[in-house]
């Protein structure tokens, strides 16, 4: 595979998503992260109301985006919260159509993110070269695993049976954590016009037991993975590995 060189030098965007904290959206802003996520999925653990997070957008500075979250809600729904979150973008994270997603943004007035659920198994088809083109007007195709239920799988895909070249703007999502986001980068950026990466349950507070605890975000956790991206962007920055890239 040859990476286009413009993708090479470009800076991989952050977004920390199921945020439900104050302290959390400050960890999330002071690490540097490019956008936060508030999960509007009645479905979720991390789910809060629009009103909850119009108040917690409240306290990002400027250039830091909010983005809600939404799994096949009405048109009205999604309208009348963004309404109170007059910057923020939105990601449809369910089964909406190209018609519904034009329908709750204003005709792509107010930008949006489509979430791609790629299966697991690596065996079942999923055109995402279709599926990019379906949402052209997206502002970015965000990839995570396919598993039961919606609202993020907390699940990594095989990053490398990706199509080699998608005409898009992608957003890696699905599983990230600090250990692991740098060898998603760099796997998955030559592949798109340019990559962001999503992460929720990757940065959450350890659970006694197991697992973690939803929407409860531990800021070391945060700083780590954002220094694993940033360690990728310098990595895929030098010449050498673009050479060994092509070769």
């Amino acid at each position: 595979m040859k990476p286009d060189a413009s993708i090479a030098h470009t800076r991989t965007r952050i977004k920390i998503c199921g945020l439900t904290r104050e302290h959390d959206v400050d960890a999330a802003v002071a690490a540097g992260a490019d956008a936060v996520g508030f999960v509007m999925y009645a479905g979720s653990p991390r789910c809060v109301t629009p009103q909850r997070a119009a108040e917690l957008a409240r306290r990002l500075p400027p250039f830091v985006t909010p983005v809600l979250l939404f799994v096949n809600e009405s048109a009205t729904n999604i309208i009348a919260a963004c309404a109170q979150l007059a910057q923020a973008c939105v990601q449809f994270h369910g089964d909406e159509s190209p018609a519904q997603c034009l329908e709750a943004t204003g005709h792509g007035a107010r930008p949006f993110m489509r979430a791609a659920r790629i299966p697991l198994d690596g065996a079942t088809p999923f055109d995402l070269v279709k599926f990019a083109a379906d949402y052209a007007i997206a502002q970015g195709i965000l990839l995570d695993a396919h598993v039961e239920g919606y609202g993020g799988s907390g699940k990594t895909f095989n990053w490398s049976l990706l199509p080699p070249s998608v005409n898009a703007h992608l957003v890696l999502s699905g599983g990230l954590t600090p250990a692991n986001v740098t060898d998603g980068i760099v796997q998955v950026r030559p592949r798109c016009k340019t990559l962001a990466v999503d992460v929720s349950s990757g940065v959450e507070v350890s659970a006694p037991g197991g697992g973690t605890r939803k929407g409860i975000k531990d800021p070391e956790k945060i700083n780590q993975f954002v220094a694993a991206v940033r360690a990728a962007d310098a990595l895929l920055a030098r010449p050498t590995h673009a050479l060994l890239s092509t070769t």
